[in-house]
């Protein structure tokens, strides 16, 4: 039992809900991000996915893009940030790691490469946004044998059969999308969205976590009641923006996300 799994079966045995949240790793250099993870980690965050730049973000809105935008142009790669989760380890950070990315750099280092790296490196899990659960099985093979949590995803337009195949395969967790497009802090989420939650809690005895779009404490919440995990990435993103050296909106944020989700 890695990291993840192993908080989200005491999760479930407390009864507490965790915060998810998601940084582009390397925005806008590592050795920022090296700084960050720890400081997110105290400030209440259970779960930290570092969200690997890529050209080509398609799951991704305009805030995250940009984030991977400026990550690429201060020469962030994937094993960089392999590297950064081996530093991370080493200088004694403990929170789950959750590596988030596309297929395109794993192809291109190898699937068995990318596997044992991540693994020696220290990161518990892989959410990879571009691989559907048909391409997901020799990536997912790999992850299993060695310790690694590869975790997929459904969608509100996911038929019923292909979300109960969707919830044996996926590992860690199901990441649940909460609403149809892509990443983004949104005023509003969907009117059904606990109703939808519901059919995904059935459907599978993984953990559920809940992401895109959710942007409040309030709105995060509501949905801890409904899930066991909620995921907050771009209204952190844009708060890393607003603040120095030393992260202060960003803090802030998360605290108040982790005191609604844990309560």
């Amino acid at each position: 039992m890695n990291r993840l799994e192993g908080l989200f079966a005491e999760s479930r045995r407390t009864g507490r809900k965790a915060l998810v949240v998601y940084v582009c790793a390397g925005d806008p250099d590592l050795a920022t991000t090296e700084r960050l993870v720890p400081a997110l980690a105290r400030a209440g965050a259970d779960v930290i996915e570092l969200g690997v730049p890529f050209s080509d973000p398609l799951a991704d809105g305009p805030t995250i893009q940009a984030a991977s935008q400026r990550a690429l142009a201060s020469g962030t790669s994937l094993i960089g940030v392999l590297e950064l989760v081996r530093r991370l380890r080493r200088g004694g950070c403990t929170v789950p790691l959750v590596l988030f990315g596309y297929m395109n750099p794993i192809v291109r280092m190898g699937l068995a490469p990318f596997v044992a790296t991540a693994t020696d490196a220290g990161a518990d899990g892989l959410l990879v946004a571009d691989l559907p659960l048909e391409e997901s099985f020799a990536l997912g093979k790999l992850a299993e044998a060695a310790g690694l949590s590869l975790v997929l995803l459904a969608a509100p337009t996911t038929p019923p059969a292909r979300l109960a195949a969707i919830g044996r395969a996926t590992r860690g967790f199901l990441y649940f999308v909460s609403v149809t497009g892509v990443t983004g802090a949104r005023t509003e989420l969907p009117a059904d969205l606990p109703a939808k939650l519901a059919e995904v809690r059935a459907a599978t005895a993984m953990p559920v976590a809940v992401g895109f779009g959710v942007s409040t404490p309030a709105q995060a919440g509501a949905l801890a009641a409904h899930a066991d995990a909620v995921v907050v990435g771009s209204a952190l993103v844009a708060a890393l923006r607003q603040g120095g050296e030393d992260f202060k909106p960003a803090l802030a944020l998360v605290r108040s996300l982790a005191a609604a989700v844990h309560a």
